[in-house]
């Protein structure tokens, strides 16, 4: 592991993908951006996370109609119910809600 990484932690991971209203408008995916990367830096209980985009589909069974993916692991399932309601999280939700217009949550627990 290199210095200065986070191992990300397989316990209990948060994936979320966020359809854009308007997808193509660089002043809504700017606006996005910054008030995901805010909210994930000033989080409590999320430990390492990834915000991507969808690559060039290269086969039929890729999905890349969404317009961005967060991805974020939690020591626990609890903590995981503590970042629902924390104060970041929810100050998030209050600045991006009105960007988007679909959203898909699938939480996973490690085996």
């Amino acid at each position: 592991m290199e210095v200065g990484k986070t191992e990300f932690d397989k316990t209990f991971v948060h994936t979320v993908f966020f359809w854009l209203k308007n997808p193509n408008k660089k002043e809504d995916r700017d606006l996005f951006v910054a008030a995901l990367s805010t909210f994930l830096k000033s989080s409590k209980y999320a430990k390492t996370n990834f915000i991507g985009t969808p690559p060039q589909a290269s086969r039929d069974v890729v999905d890349g109609s969404f317009t961005f993916s967060l991805l974020v692991s939690f020591a626990s399932a609890e903590d995981q119910t503590k970042y629902q309601v924390e104060e970041a999280h929810e100050k998030f939700v209050e600045t991006a809600a009105p960007l988007w217009e679909k959203v898909i949550v699938y939480d996973s627990s490690g085996i």
